[in-house]
């Protein structure tokens, strides 16, 4: 059987939709574009992604009307009776993978398959094989699953359920066993990892986990991926600085800078804590990258408070800032809020939020002009091989076949994406 699979947003999907093409794989299935099954694994964060799931749905089912096609995910957890309404064969939620795997390997176009559970009930960190295919350079480990954070406009809690974790023991073994599949980085993912561990009441925290990782693989890259700032305290900052394959990139959540918008948001954190995280990781990797998202518009933002945003994303010197206009998401309490904005100014809003952000990254990426990177190449690009340094910035750098290879380059220049380089030779 030949197959072909479609992912939409987060790494947490793109974890799952390579795990599944593993078990196709191993079933001696063979992925191409001319498809006999087609896995489309969805995303519901915005009313957008919704939009972007139905619109790649009906382009397959219209292009391939003889082939089976699986729709799973967060849109198909939540807006079930939608998919089923698009042509599908078979619909899965967020969860249950193997499962999906063996209804689309038994499908029959005159019967539609449905098997949705109830999210918020679900108790049990569902596992599937770590790793990735063999052309990619960096492995994802899937740890944790779920969020009780229930920001208000945030549908994903609803979507994925309750947090549930990968016990360290597994995570141990499974990042061993990428290390001897040759992976020379791997990123820890989940949908919300900082709060892994608080469902096995073991005593466990997630410094715990990520020191375990890295001394269970202590030649290959460990990189984390968004962070709630909670996390950050002087306890992580200390263990894990000891560690030379700890990638010091670290992706904070911050949404708003403004702490009157952070309340009507629901996060848990302040503005001064915030910026105690940002100081610690400044403290203790002086040369880390830190990144966060900012979203512009929410329901109620007054001028002042977007400026209150700008001026403290300019105090904390993010190394690359991710701008979202707020999109209203029915389902949440941020949708039925007062004061929802004009479509144009946060439009505009976000066009000077991205100023900023350019501004902040020129500024950190020039920083580096100078200094020698180790970094990990990945693939070619406009003449170049590019990869990322440690600290998560694409790196460009001319060379002969450098995939999959770890080197020291001297950083000369800026790009629009990153920085250029030439390979420090030995």
């Amino acid at each position: 059987m030949k197959f072909q699979c479609y992912t939409l947003g987060c790494k947490v999907n793109q974890y799952e939709t390579q795990a599944m093409e593993q078990q196709l794989l191993a079933l001696g299935h063979e992925r191409s574009g001319d498809f006999d099954v087609c896995i489309v694994n969805t995303c519901t964060v915005t009313a957008v992604a919704d939009r972007k799931n139905r619109t790649l749905i009906r382009h397959l089912r219209r292009e391939h009307p003889d082939a089976i096609i699986g729709v799973c995910g967060c849109y198909a957890q939540l807006s079930t009776e939608e998919v089923k309404s698009l042509g599908v064969d078979v619909v899965s939620g967020s969860g249950g993978r193997e499962e999906f795997v063996q209804m689309l390997l038994q499908a029959d176009r005159q019967k539609q398959q449905v098997k949705v559970d109830a999210a918020l009930k679900r108790r049990a960190f569902e596992i599937l094989p770590a790793g990735g295919l063999s052309e990619r350079t960096r492995a994802m480990l899937k740890v944790q699953d779920g969020c009780s954070n229930f920001c208000s406009y945030c549908i994903i809690p609803y979507a994925r359920g309750p947090v549930r974790s990968l016990t360290l023991s597994r995570a141990v073994e499974d990042t061993k066993k990428l290390a001897e599949m040759g992976y020379l980085e791997i990123v820890v993912t989940g949908i919300e990892i900082a709060s892994w561990g608080r469902d096995l009441k073991d005593g466990s925290t997630f410094a715990d986990l990520c020191e375990a990782i890295c001394l269970a693989a202590p030649q290959v890259r460990i990189r984390l991926g968004s962070l709630e700032p909670r996390i950050i305290d002087e306890d992580f900052c200390r263990r894990m600085q000891a560690f030379n394959n700890f990638c010091p990139q670290f992706h904070l959540s911050l949404q708003s800078g403004s702490d009157t918008v952070l309340q009507r948001m629901r996060r848990k954190y302040d503005t001064q804590r915030y910026f105690e995280s940002v100081r610690l990781l400044k403290e203790y990797f002086p040369d880390c990258a830190i990144t966060t998202d900012l979203i512009v518009g929410f329901p109620g933002e007054s001028e002042q408070e977007l400026e209150e945003s700008l001026a403290f994303a300019e105090k904390c010197g993010f190394a690359a800032m991710h701008i979202f206009p707020y999109s209203r998401r029915d389902g949440t309490p941020a949708a039925a809020m007062d004061g929802q904005i004009l479509k144009s100014v946060k439009a505009e809003r976000a066009a000077r939020a991205a100023q900023v952000a350019k501004r902040l990254r020129e500024t950190f990426d020039s920083a580096m002009i100078g200094t020698v990177q180790e970094v990990l190449f990945e693939q070619e690009e406009d003449g170049f091989f590019t990869g990322h340094a440690k600290n998560g910035v694409k790196v460009y750098a001319r060379g002969k076949v450098l995939h999959n290879q770890c080197k020291a380059v001297r950083i000369d220049a800026l790009r629009d994406d990153g920085v250029v380089g030439e390979l420090v030779l030995a």
